[in-house]
């Protein structure tokens, strides 16, 4: 682990139960230059950099608010700066470029430990950016790799066939229950259909409500303890 502090943080009130992953979109030096810079206009941090050699910086304690999810809302609460604990992993664009194994496997063990730390972070409320701020965001990726985390016990991913089962009701409405937000003017129930898919469908996130999509959902929700 590599000290880079940042002067961008500020108190911690509240537990911490969300675990938002991000993309850089920028190599690493620029990246740590934006993140600790205190003179910008509007100030972001992150407490973790990785960069593509699976290298972790640590830029703020994880007992102190780092400023990177920005607008969000995840299961019902939104500003989850306050309650999160934020990683930028460093891909110059996670729709066009995998993943380093190397990377991967040190998010792997570095989620391990924020997991470990913060016991409330349960497998569901292991976001992507896109997931609690639909989109206006699009990371970590079409090409982030969900199924390995979820494979290594961090985070959630449907199950083989889920795309077969039956959801009963209202597909914007499930996806609310599971922990997505509710529609917006900003963000319609198609652009949370589109961000829902980017994370559990990324060959086709086209924001329709299409039968393997409703079945994914059933899935998850049925993961989490609700009935499809």
């Amino acid at each position: 682990m590599i000290e880079v502090p940042s002067p961008n943080h500020g108190d911690r009130t509240a537990a911490v139960d969300v675990l938002v992953l991000h993309y850089t979109e920028l190599p690493l030096a620029e990246s740590l230059a934006i993140l600790t810079d205190g003179a910008r206009p509007q100030r972001v941090s992150a407490h973790y950099v990785l960069a593509e050699d699976g290298t972790p910086y640590r830029l703020v304690p994880e007992d102190r608010v780092a400023w990177h999810a920005g607008r969000s809302g995840w299961r019902g609460r939104e500003a989850l700066n306050g309650t999160s604990i934020g990683i930028e992993i460093v891909n110059l664009h996670g729709d066009r470029h995998d993943y380093p194994a190397r990377q991967v496997e040190a998010l792997v063990a570095l989620c391990h430990g924020i997991v470990a730390r913060h016991p409330l972070i349960v497998p569901r409320n292991v976001v992507g950016h896109s997931d609690v701020a639909p989109k206006r965001k699009i990371d970590p990726g079409l090409r982030f790799p969900w199924a390995t985390l979820a494979a290594a016990g961090i985070g959630l991913w449907p199950r083989p066939g889920a795309g077969e089962r039956t959801l009963a009701g209202d597909l914007p409405a499930a996806l609310q229950l599971f922990g997505y937000p509710a529609p917006t003017a900003e963000a319609t129930a198609s652009d949370i259909v589109a961000a829902f898919q980017r994370r559990f469908r990324p060959a086709r996130a086209d924001g329709i409500e299409d039968g393997e999509t409703r079945g994914l959902a059933a899935d998850l929700l049925d993961q989490v303890g609700h009935r499809p």
